[in-house]
């Protein structure tokens, strides 16, 4: 199933104090690859252990220790890669990354530099039905978690926790495509999407599962499409890296902050150092951490204690053959297959579990009707009590034999949101229920008439009224509704209505 036509966003603009402005934002998103081991060691990646529990020795770099890598891991980045249309590199190198790392104890970073495993790919960033921002994938490259620092437990001493120490992450690289704030949180999600849909990160910011590292600048409008054009990144101003995002919130104030910050130095005739900051949510602005380092400042080079990797082709296609259909492709699917709107597809795949509990509702029944239903009453409901729907209290089937009893004109919708409720609340078999409680839809054209006829007699003056005003009509079916409590036939008493009133 081909993607859902599309056109571009507008880049967001900001106006300064003398010229028009536009924001571009590249990323570094760094995804905890899903494996119950870490990259180099049999160590567990369980969240939450007691510190310095889950750490081997290769973990605490033990003299002699010497990394072996995951194989599940790099089927994962392979995975990954092929969930983004990326180019799979079939050899690629481990280079260690020197750098201060006061929670790394082996003193430098295992990961990859000029050969990742994952070459250019590319991410369809949606923004509204009709409305996407397609974002180009630099690379994927695997690299080692450092541990924790802990400053916050003793005046004078800090705490280090190796629990993360060397598990497996998959480092994300976008080109500078992403044109603000808006589009740069869609984007980080539509990954977390993506990649809990192949099983390769849970994607729990929270937990530290996923974080992004935002590169902020300033162009003026219509250097980026010369940018896009030439490859000059000379368009695109200086940018700052601002590190350790773990929320879609704060990345979104955070380069709203850092852009207007510049904008604000290049119009007074300053410049911008290319530097590192930090985000702080509590006043709402970043601050310098550090200049920025250049690649030659890490001096990388090959791990002696690793050989390249040598992926086979043989890997590559049984992964690309067991890929699940992905958020795009199931969207589009669902708009084709079962009839919905774009807006209610793209809701519908959001999460994975949401998608397939969708699809068991509406296999067989009207796929509209069914949407609504997920939508608007259960997600409505779970969502109030923010709860996911694998804490549903109404499973698909019982979902979907209400919708039966609605098709079947045993129940009306009011009834069917009456038993809803029950269903939620008590459980039970709906139909069941209807029998148990009375609750079945009045079809039985003389009991309809009767209540019809009992309307009309109490209200002679309003009968003149309607004649002469159809549209009043209205007005004696909730009457009637009322009446029976909801029980009648809506179509039936609306039609009754008419015919005794001598209207259209």
């Amino acid at each position: 199933m081909s993607e859902l036509a599309y056109r571009e966003p507008q880049a967001k603009t900001i106006a300064g104090v003398k010229d028009d402005w536009e924001m571009v934002i590249g990323m570094e998103v760094h995804a905890q690859i899903a494996s119950e081991a870490k990259l180099f060691s049999g160590a567990s990646t369980r969240f939450g252990a007691e510190p310095n529990t889950n750490v081997s020795l290769v973990d605490a770099a033990m003299p002699g220790m010497l990394p072996v890598i995951n194989a599940y891991c790099v089927e994962q980045a392979v995975r990954t890669g092929l969930g983004l249309k990326a180019k799979i590199n079939l050899h690629s190198i481990f280079d260690r990354k020197n750098y201060f790392y006061p929670d790394l104890p082996q003193g430098y970073q295992i990961s990859q530099f000029k050969h990742p495993v994952v070459g250019e790919g590319e991410v369809l960033v949606d923004m509204e039905p009709g409305v996407a921002r397609k974002v180009r994938i630099e690379r994927i490259h695997m690299e080692q978690d450092a541990g924790k620092s802990i400053h916050d437990m003793d005046p004078e001493l800090s705490f280090v926790d190796l629990n993360r120490t060397g598990v497996a992450l998959m480092e994300i690289v976008s080109r500078p495509d992403i044109r603000g704030p808006e589009e740069a949180a869609e984007y980080v999600r539509k990954l977390r999407q993506i990649m809990r849909y192949l099983g390769t990160c849970d994607g729990n910011m929270q937990e530290g599962s996923l974080r992004a590292d935002v590169n902020v600048s300033v162009c003026r409008p219509g250097d980026h499409e010369k940018y896009r054009e030439t490859g000059d990144f000379g368009h695109l101003g200086t940018r700052c890296e601002i590190k350790n995002m773990n929320s879609m919130r704060f990345i979104q104030q955070a380069i709203e902050y850092e852009a207007r910050r510049q904008i604000a130095i290049l119009e007074d005739g300053g410049t911008i150092d290319q530097e590192t900051r930090l985000y702080d949510p509590n006043k709402g602005e970043t601050r310098s951490m550090r200049s920025k380092e250049e690649a030659h400042d890490y001096r990388y080079f090959p791990d002696p204690d690793l050989l390249p990797l040598e992926i086979e082709q043989a890997l590559v296609d049984r992964v690309a053959t067991d890929l699940p259909e992905l958020p795009d492709q199931k969207k589009a699917r669902f708009v084709t297959d079962y009839g919905v709107t774009e807006y209610d597809a793209a809701v519908l795949v959001a999460d994975l579990p949401n998608a397939v509990f969708y699809e068991e509702v509406a296999k067989g029944r009207d796929g509209k009707q069914a949407a609504n239903w997920v939508i608007n009453e259960l997600f409505g409901r779970l969502n109030k009590e923010d709860h996911g729907i694998e804490e549903s209290p109404v499973s698909a089937a019982q979902l979907g034999n209400i919708i039966d009893l609605i098709a079947k004109g045993d129940i009306s919708g009011k009834i069917a949101k009456d038993l809803f409720e029950i269903v939620y609340a008590e459980g039970g078999d709906p139909t069941e229920i209807v029998e148990a409680r009375g609750m079945r839809q009045v079809t039985d054209t003389g009991a309809i008439e009767a209540a019809v006829d009992e309307v009309l007699a109490a209200n002679p003056e309003k009968v003149e009224q309607a004649k002469a005003k159809p549209s009043m009509a209205g007005w004696f079916v909730g009457q009637v509704m009322k009446a029976t409590q909801g029980k009648a036939n809506p179509q039936a008493v609306q039609a009754m209505v008419k015919e005794k009133l001598g209207v259209e």
